[in-house]
């Protein structure tokens, strides 16, 4: 993504610091999530949220005097990273009345703009837990990751994004001294941009250099950035949506300095040890405009789910990131593309190739490792980010407009339908500031077990379904099986179940499709029983 929350607007007078104050306790909302295994069994994981540190109230340990007001650090109190890091604390957070964040069950809802008796918040970022004091980390390669999402009241500039990074299990607070707050309050964030606006990194005040954002009034930079690997699961709104890895030389948290953090803030976009691009797969971009979009085949007026699979080689590597879509019962293979010469529907090493020199993009995908590095990072435990941002540095055209504005009618170029003249900061924040994003229903596990009817990815299903111990409920619940099945006169003797694939360029299984459905092609790769 092309600016992870430059706007980073929390309170008015808000901060990020590394030790953690009481005047608000602490209570993480609950959100239920599943897991599940090759059986096709889920099993409810009772976690809970977190709000990034970056949003909270920071103030100094010894009273409730501001360390960072507007977009400006007081300098009498923090005169250095470390000093600062020691006098100031972050504190607890009052989650629905100032940062617009509820729960219920096994759903996040995420408000865009909340007006609290002292402060508006904007947006927000939030983790996945595990634990009071640790994030849910998740090993993705080998296995798929599934949530329902309803983008209806997201539209042009704003992004529901959900992603993972590889940023420490305990938010560094093992690693640094001086981070005394962890990852109960939301410290040790870190993504393939090496944002240089978290006010707090390496248990240290990003005071050095630090300079307030000119359109902006509550963030700003420092000199200081915090790098790694990013999977891009979900970015969108009710316009547009796109799914990108970004490879990282190096796979975990690192800080950078200054310039060589390439990225959003540095003149070298690409100077950085992570590839701030990616590749992305984007439909609108990729040629299909009737694809995704308000009464389209993913039809975002409605709650949709999203599937996204890990697929390795027979040698353990990833070989395929490959998307499905269900909705309304139906499970709908992810769009072709139609770019000449950039074949295909999911991610591969190929398509990267061919798709950056359609668009004559620069490829620094491959610089930083490709799709071999990406699958590297995706074997050790991501945290889950689950966000809504607008876009101070690029209005989201990126996603959802023609960007560059002035590159019409160019290769790549046209990514969604929105007006080049969308997607101002100021603008959605005074004329929309209801919008919300809800995400649930979260599964993870091998390939094929969080969703009945998917066809075969043809990858490997192995590996672990987490780098952590689940704690499930009393109660497990089964995936309901679509129908019982009868014999069938396929080139095996099988039967293809209701929503299951049944033929396509490629396809050897099962043609024959149970009672009361029929074969239905969707295009040349893909039929259904329907």
């Amino acid at each position: 993504m092309y600016a992870k929350f430059a706007t980073l607007a929390a309170l008015v007078a808000s901060a990020a610091a590394q030790q953690a104050c009481t005047l608000t306790a602490e209570t993480h909302p609950s959100l239920t999530w599943q897991k599940c295994t090759a059986g096709g069994s889920c099993t409810n994981v009772q976690g809970s949220v977190t709000i990034d540190a970056n949003w909270r109230w920071t103030h100094q340990t010894s009273g409730s005097t501001n360390c960072y007001t507007g977009n400006e650090w007081d300098t009498s109190i923090c005169s250095d990273g470390a000093s600062c890091a020691s006098k100031c604390c972050v504190d607890g957070a009052d989650y629905s009345g100032t940062y617009g964040i509820t729960t219920s069950g096994n759903a996040l809802n995420l408000k865009f703009v909340t007006k609290g008796p002292y402060s508006t918040n904007i947006g927000s970022r939030t983790y996945l837990m595990e634990s009071d004091n640790k994030y849910q980390t998740f090993n993705l390669l080998g296995n798929e990751f599934t949530f329902d999402v309803d983008v209806s009241n997201i539209g042009c500039g704003l992004n529901g994004a959900l992603y993972f990074v590889s940023m420490d299990a305990d938010g560094g607070a093992s690693k640094y001294p001086g981070n005394k707050a962890g990852a109960k309050y939301g410290t040790g964030y870190c993504d393939s941009q090496c944002p240089r606006d978290l006010k707090f990194i390496n248990g240290e005040a990003n005071v050095e250099g630090w300079a307030g954002s000119t359109n902006d009034a509550n963030a700003g930079f420092g000199n200081y950035g915090s790098c790694c690997s990013e999977m891009d699961i979900w970015e969108a709104n009710n316009m547009a949506a796109a799914f990108t890895p970004h490879p990282c030389t190096t796979i975990g948290q690192s800080r950078c300095e200054g310039e060589s953090c390439g990225g959003t803030y540095s003149t070298d976009r690409y100077g950085g040890i992570c590839d701030p691009d990616g590749c992305d797969f984007n439909s609108y971009r990729q040629g299909n405009k009737t694809f995704y979009g308000k009464g389209m085949t993913v039809d975002t007026t409605k709650k949709l789910t999203v599937v996204t699979q890990f697929l390795t080689d027979a040698s353990g590597e990833l070989s395929e990131i490959k998307r499905f879509y269900v909705q309304n019962g139906v499970v709908i293979p992810n769009s072709e593309s139609t770019i000449a010469g950039v074949p295909g529907n999911s991610i591969t090493q190929d398509y990267c190739d061919v798709q950056k020199t359609a668009f004559g993009d620069t490829n620094d995908f491959n610089r930083k490792g490709g799709l071999a590095q990406m699958g590297k990072a995706l074997a050790e435990p991501m945290v889950l980010v689950m966000s809504i941002w607008d876009d101070h540095a690029a209005n989201m055209l990126w996603l959802d407009s023609t960007y560059p504005v002035d590159a019409a009618g160019k290769p790549g170029a046209e990514r969604g339908a929105c007006p080049t003249t969308s997607g101002v900061p100021a603008e959605v924040e005074a004329q929309v500031p209801n919008s919300n994003v809800i995400y649930s229903n979260i599964r993870f596990g091998p390939i094929g077990s969080t969703v009945s009817g998917l066809p075969n990815g043809g990858g490997s299903g192995g590996g672990s379904s987490s780098s952590t111990t689940a704690r499930p409920t009393s109660t497990s619940t089964s995936r309901p099986t679509s129908t019982s099945t009868s014999a069938g006169s396929g080139p095996t003797g099988c039967t293809a179940q209701k929503y299951a694939q049944c033929g396509g360029n490629g396809y050897t299984g099962c043609t024959n499709c149970v009672a009361g459905t029929t074969c239905r092609k969707q295009n040349d790769w893909y039929s259904q029983c329907l």
